[in-house]
């Protein structure tokens, strides 16, 4: 094969909903003060027995089904995420004991909330190289294990869930060539590390940079991918801050796209917020098939990583 399309995506969500409201009652905030900062009214919050393991393996065989395969098709799984308690084994491992793949390479990735579109670029590698056939790729995230409930600054900000997507061989490409990178020296900007051991950020000094940085990285996502942004049919980056998605958008001149505004509802999710927010506007049938589609995520480390897809 020459290249690799997805097939599919799926999605899943836990059912308990924690509203601007409800978190005026648990720190100093208001329902204004987090919509015009980061646009997010609502996220989901995973229950006791929804760990990652579990919301990624419901997502994928969400994404299973969709496509018409089960798991004993897939032969490489990667997972994104930077919440999993355990070092071992890792969650592809348990994801692919759930969902009944017999004997997939599996991986996880962490580069915080770019590693959707990291492991993305590392699937299409490995199907182009013919080590791999057939390919969940999820990202899955459970910050709300993570998230100081006293700190207004960062506990307004998160939800938890899973999105995944299958990946197949194709002999024309339908994902286009990865652009990522990292700036090593604003890698504290974003960051879970001891002693707190919780989510903390320098959201000014990840707004300025994601403001200014981010257009000209994404037209030359764009540029690899032969697409002019005019010509995207969907604009799906990570969901930070609706801050900064939309003129993100505008500045590049993605005048006809779909652009994704998930972080509304479900709040930053890292690692899963593209392929959800992307299953969910499959879903609803706002972008057609085989239009191309801007993923471009961005987060700890300071990471980033982006390419252009062919919407399935």
């Amino acid at each position: 094969m020459t290249g690799s399309r997805v097939l599919s995506f799926g999605h899943y969500q836990p059912s308990k909903i924690l509203t601007n409201a409800d978190l005026e009652h648990m720190v100093d905030t208001d329902d204004e003060w987090i919509r015009s900062r980061v646009g997010i009214e609502t996220r989901r919050i995973a229950a006791d027995h929804e760990s990652v393991a579990y919301m990624a393996s419901e997502a994928a065989e969400r994404a299973l089904r969709r496509a018409g395969l089960t798991g004993a098709d897939i032969d490489f799984v990667v997972v994104a995420t930077c919440t999993a308690k355990d070092r071992s084994p890792n969650t592809a491992a348990r994801v692919a004991r759930a969902i009944g793949a017999t004997a997939p390479a599996s991986i996880d990735v962490n580069t915080a909330c770019s590693g959707f579109t990291h492991a993305m670029a590392l699937t299409d590698a490995t199907i182009r190289t013919g080590s791999a056939g057939r390919a969940l790729v999820i990202g899955v995230e459970k910050l709300t294990d993570f998230v100081d409930w006293s700190d207004r600054t960062t506990c307004v900000l998160v939800g938890d869930g899973a999105g995944a997507a299958v990946v197949v061989g194709s002999e024309e490409p339908g994902i286009s060539p990865t652009l990522w990178g990292s700036v090593p020296e604003m890698g504290h900007a974003v960051r879970i590390e001891e002693p707190s051991g919780t989510f903390s950020q320098e959201g000014q000094t990840v707004y300025r940079w994601a403001t200014t940085a981010l257009p000209e990285i994404a037209v030359e996502i764009c540029e690899r991918a032969r697409v002019k942004p005019e010509e995207l049919g969907g604009v799906v980056l990570h969901q930070a801050n609706l801050r900064i998605i939309e003129p993100l958008a505008r500045r590049i001149g993605a005048v006809n796209a779909v652009v994704a505004r998930d972080v509304v509802d479900s709040g930053n999710t890292s690692a899963a917020s593209i392929p959800i927010a992307l299953a969910k506007l499959i879903e609803r049938g706002e972008i057609a098939k085989g239009a191309p589609v801007l993923l471009f995520a961005f987060g700890g480390g300071l990471s980033y990583a982006g390419q252009v897809i062919r919407c399935p």
